[in-house]
């Protein structure tokens, strides 16, 4: 391994940044060697310096234990620490290291193996997250870049301009966990997911979750971060017209449905932390799906929810006229 490049090198210096508070940054990794690189780098060289790695590999055969080894030789093991995951699903992955770091930092970062970050990633969520009450949780999340294997801009993730809310987090996902922030409240709601509940994926969890127990959710319009998209990613980017048609046509043959019934059963198992309010929202929502066509409409209507686009909107009419909902 003489000739390969050495890991990039992290900054120390004192920071009026490192007053924001310490990250855990949560990479759960598979076969990722290919790209992992970059994305260690970049996290390197985050304009924030008070960060830790918690990297959960979930039985890489490839090259990504030895990189891993070769950046915690280098950085420390108080800055890379190694663990071997669940093997159980990538959303799985995710909740467990999460639990692991949970209660030792004062922010925690899901982060995916194959991106990079751009240098102000972190300091641009947490100049959000700091003026945020502590005891509420909190999720910041937001827009990404889109490259290909290379790294050449592609394209960027949708915009999306609708407030963030519990209406919107039971119709839909709001950004790639890759670009998530969140505050120890909304760690220790998180970790109560039970050990053997169905996720759909983790970030529309979080973003449902902390939504509906009344947190503060914030959407960045302004990417920080490149999303790489390759053939071995688990889901895409939905950022061509094409796509979006794709998950429409989908979303009516039942895929919206499915996705409803996982997040309704996890919910209802953590309904003692929703808020009054959220919970009728649930209670309609669930009423609304079985109901007559006349009864539906006006459940959904009642309740106000909706997703972010246009196009959006109108498969979420065709789903509710159609009982794909």
């Amino acid at each position: 391994m003489s000739n390969q490049p050495l890991p990039a090198t992290v900054t120390t210096l004192s920071s009026p940044a490192e007053d924001a508070g310490d990250v855990a940054i949560l990479l759960c990794t598979y076969n990722g060697g290919r790209f992992l690189k970059e994305q260690l780098d970049s996290i390197a060289a985050q304009t924030h310096p008070d960060w830790t790695v918690y990297a959960s590999d979930d039985g890489s055969t490839d090259e990504t234990l030895e990189i891993l080894q070769q950046y915690r030789e280098a950085w420390g093991s108080q800055r890379l620490k190694i663990s071997k995951g669940p093997e159980r699903g990538f959303s799985i992955n995710f909740l467990s290291v999460l639990g692991q770091a949970c209660g030792e930092h004062t922010y925690y970062a899901f982060c995916d193996q194959d991106d990079i970050w751009h240098p102000a990633k972190l300091q641009n969520a947490l100049d959000w997250q700091r003026h945020q009450p502590s005891e509420i949780p909190s999720l910041y999340c937001g827009r990404t870049r889109i490259i290909d294997t290379t790294g050449r801009a592609i394209g960027f993730s949708p915009l999306f301009a609708k407030r963030p809310s519990f209406e919107n987090a039971l119709m839909q996902s709001l950004a790639g966990g890759n670009t998530m922030l969140i505050n120890q409240a909304a760690c220790s709601l998180l970790v109560e997911t039970p050990i053997d509940a169905q996720l759909v994926c983790h970030d529309w969890w979080a973003y449902l979750l902390i939504s509906g127990c009344g947190g503060s959710v914030f959407y960045d319009p302004v990417p920080t971060l490149d999303y790489r998209q390759h053939a071995q990613n688990v889901i895409g980017a939905n950022t061509s017209f094409m796509s979006r048609m794709r998950r429409l046509t989908n979303m009516l043959k039942g895929s919206l449905h499915d996705w409803n019934n996982t997040n309704i059963a996890a919910l209802n198992r953590l309904q003692k932390r929703l808020t009054d309010h959220n919970l009728t929202s649930l209670q309609r929502f669930e009423q609304a799906r079985s109901a007559p066509l006349t009864t539906r409409v006006t459940l959904m209507l009642k309740s106000r929810f909706y997703r972010q686009t246009l196009l959006g909107n109108l498969g979420l009419v065709m789903a509710v006229l159609f009982r794909k909902i």
